[in-house]
């Protein structure tokens, strides 16, 4: 490719980027409403859609063949030559984002005597390259910890791209070389403006000033290693690889509409703070304890049982019913469809009736449990307690809550003073039911403990 059209294709390209985002840029400002208050309804998870986030920057300043960070140099004396480029940089995140760099330049380097002056006509290299690489861009620090707008950002990039060049200049032998002039080996044919190329590994630090919301001052510095040892012409046959430095600085553009907040200069951490202390939300908050606080009132009222029938008042048809009294799904009592003699009288060794899933005694069968304890404790016989239970639920769950009414039954007799010998607890389960249990009447007489005497 030849360089000269290389830097015409850029610029141009430039220049149709520019164009095309500031026609964008006019486009997206037709909200008049944000633009006129001047104010930004970002949120910190709001998305990405809220900001600009596309930005394109030109920079220019000094190559050099030596790296802050040491290494060595096929020649012992750098020169300082020229670099320029162009980026196109998305902003992913608060401080992260991809940046995509086209640069060209100059690398100069020669060589000098033991006091450093510059020998005439000795080895020396200029070479001419240009490059395209995608970098990471992270901000790593600001001096603007708590304002909602930062305005300095500290910065570190690495990245990877290809690197084209031409090396120039002299052999230390004093033989000129060019590698335009190229002649390739396997048939004879030659090229007048030949390139080379190599993956590139450019890593850097910088610090970005803000101008406005769309315009930013970059300064930075870049070392740029070469995965090759010809960059300088010269191939030393050590085991290393050229190398070279980019200072520069450069102005930034982003792209967008103006009622949107730039995503590269937003504080998260006050954002953040704005949003938790921000009078619409926290006028929502109140507003949405009032709803919490009115269901807990409302199932506080579901819950309410004033005459404790187990039936709550909001679906109870028949209010105020006697304590103890056993009432179906409307709170209204349960006609038996026989008397329950033994409740009144205290008969011994009638059948104890317990509550829906509950191995509770009930109060009303004191008297026939006191009857019970008295006949065994005067006679000395052994009884057989049987637990039993409607057919609601599982069978293994209703065979243990059978045999905690039997031993509910046991334990109130032995507190009595029935020797615990003389009773025996058997659990049935749903089993032997002595009514229909597909009918709630039926269902009460079944969940029950009956005595055997054995």
């Amino acid at each position: 490719m030849n360089y000269s059209t290389l830097k015409k294709s850029v610029a141009l390209s430039f220049v149709s980027l520019m164009t095309v985002g500031l026609v964008n840029a006019q486009d997206m400002s037709s909200d008049s409403t944000m633009m006129s208050s001047g104010t930004s309804t970002a949120k910190v998870f709001g998305g990405r859609g809220q900001y600009k986030t596309f930005s394109i920057g030109i920079n220019g300043g000094v190559t050099s063949p030596t790296l802050a960070t040491g290494g060595s140099n096929d020649y012992n004396h750098k020169e300082i030559s020229y670099g320029y480029g162009v980026s196109l940089r998305s902003q992913l995140a608060h401080s992260f984002g991809l940046q995509l760099d086209f640069h060209g330049g100059r690398v100069k380097g020669n060589t000098a005597d033991a006091n450093g002056d510059v020998i005439p006509n000795a080895a020396s290299y200029q070479t001419d390259f240009y490059s395209g690489t995608l970098s990471g861009i992270v901000n790593v620090a600001t001096i603007d910890f708590i304002r909602r707008k930062n305005a300095v950002n500290f910065f570190v990039t690495a990245g990877a791209g290809l690197i084209f060049y031409q090396p120039s200049g002299i052999t230390p032998s004093g033989a000129p070389f060019d590698y335009a002039n190229y002649t390739d080996p396997t048939d004879g044919s030659t090229s007048t403006n030949h390139y080379a190329k190599e993956l590139v590994i450019p890593v850097g630090a910088g610090v970005k000033f803000r101008l406005s919301d769309a315009v930013a001052l970059n300064l930075g510095y870049t070392q740029n290693f070469i995965d090759g040892d010809n960059f300088d012409g010269l191939h030393t046959g050590y085991p290393t690889k050229d190398h070279y430095s980019y200072g520069y600085a450069g102005l930034e553009f982003t792209l967008g509409s103006k009622s949107k907040p730039n995503l590269d200069w937003v504080n998260p951490v006050a954002m953040m703070y704005d949003e938790l202390y921000d009078a619409a939300l926290r006028q929502e908050v109140e507003a949405l304890k009032g709803r919490v606080t009115n269901v807990e009132n409302a199932v506080t009222d579901l819950k309410k049982d004033s005459d404790g029938d187990g039936v709550s008042d909001q679906f109870d048809k028949c209010p105020n019913t006697p304590a103890g009294s056993v009432v179906d799904g409307s709170g209204c009592v349960i006609v038996f469809p026989t008397p329950e003699p033994a409740a009144a009288t205290g008969a011994a060794y009638s059948n104890i009736q317990f509550e829906f899933d509950s191995s509770v005694l009930r109060t009303s069968s004191y008297p026939i449990l006191d009857a019970t304890s008295a006949d065994l404790r005067s006679t000395g016989k052994t009884v057989e307690i049987d637990g039993y239970a409607s057919s609601e639920g599982t069978a293994a769950y209703n065979m243990s809550l059978s045999k905690d009414r039997a031993n509910s039954v046991k334990t109130y007799l032995v507190n009595s003073g029935v020797s615990a010998s003389n009773l025996k607890v058997k659990g049935y389960g749903e089993t032997n039911p002595i009514a229909d249990n597909s009918t709630e009447e039926g269902r009460v007489l079944n969940r029950r403990v009956s005595f055997k005497q054995m």
